[in-house]
């Protein structure tokens, strides 16, 4: 993090931990844009934001499964809720499968937030919890929160047939669930977490698999899948361009 460039990212508290991964800013207070690598993370990100090139906008944007090279204009300000799948279905009520690796603009009056909202971001956290806790549930189907606790307490490293069973739902049942309310296979989502926990282990400088791959090729292969460089490469983030790599190595 610079004086141009300011990121911030607040966890929330159970249960909305649940359905919410965090509540975070970005900042780019350059004169110039800054060039940034968005790498699959496997969340769901909706923003509110503003520049001196773009009036107010709120974007919900999908599930990724590449790696996407953008620029942020100069002077742009972004308060932003990462969601979790489960948010995505229980707290947004809708289905993303339309939006892998794309977005979309929402209303500009989306749950009440406004242009107003981004002078204060500790204003804006408030509101905006109370805002999700109101949305929050009061059931959900539990073979969901089992399967995503599974899935998460796993980084991803659990089969299909192991989920199933443990869950009680069908393999094709869960996958028919993942394809129609995400638009990827529960496989394709796992591979998504095993290679963001392995970016912990990159940014304490472990190049080398510690996780369920075949070996170092395939290991190397998977990062560069989802990244677009080699692990060395990332661990060198030049200018600091993998913001996700640079706040892991903050923590």
């Amino acid at each position: 993090m610079n004086n141009d460039f300011y990121y911030k990212f607040i966890l929330p508290e159970k249960p909305l931990a649940d359905f919410v991964e965090n509540i975070g800013m970005i900042h780019n207070q350059s004169d110039k844009a800054k060039e940034v690598i968005l790498m699959p993370d496997g969340r769901v990100d909706l923003f509110f934001l503003e520049s001196e090139a773009a009036p107010f906008q709120i974007a919900l944007i999908g599930l990724e499964t590449v790696p996407e090279q953008q620029n942020i204009p100069p002077h742009t300000l972004a308060f932003k809720v990462s969601f979790k799948p489960l948010g995505v279905e229980y707290l947004l009520n809708t289905s993303i499968a339309g939006l892998l690796n794309s977005a979309k603009y929402l209303p500009q009056d989306f749950w009440g937030i406004t242009v107003d909202d981004l002078k204060d971001f500790d204003a804006f956290h408030e509101k905006i919890l109370l805002k999700l806790n109101a949305l929050l549930p009061k059931e959900i189907d539990e073979r969901k929160r089992q399967l995503f606790d599974l899935i998460y307490t796993s980084n991803g490293e659990i089969k299909v047939q192991e989920l199933s069973e443990r869950i009680d739902w069908s393999s094709r049942q869960i996958n028919r669930y993942f394809n129609k309310q995400f638009g990827l296979s529960l496989n394709a989502f796992c591979k998504i977490l095993r290679f963001k926990a392995s970016l912990e282990h990159i940014a304490k400088g472990r190049l080398f698999p510690e996780l369920n791959f075949t070996d170092q090729t395939h290991f190397i292969k998977e990062i560069k899948k989802f990244s677009g460089v080699v692990p060395s490469e990332l661990l060198k983030n030049k200018d600091d361009r993998f913001i996700l790599l640079t706040v892991l190595k903050e923590l």
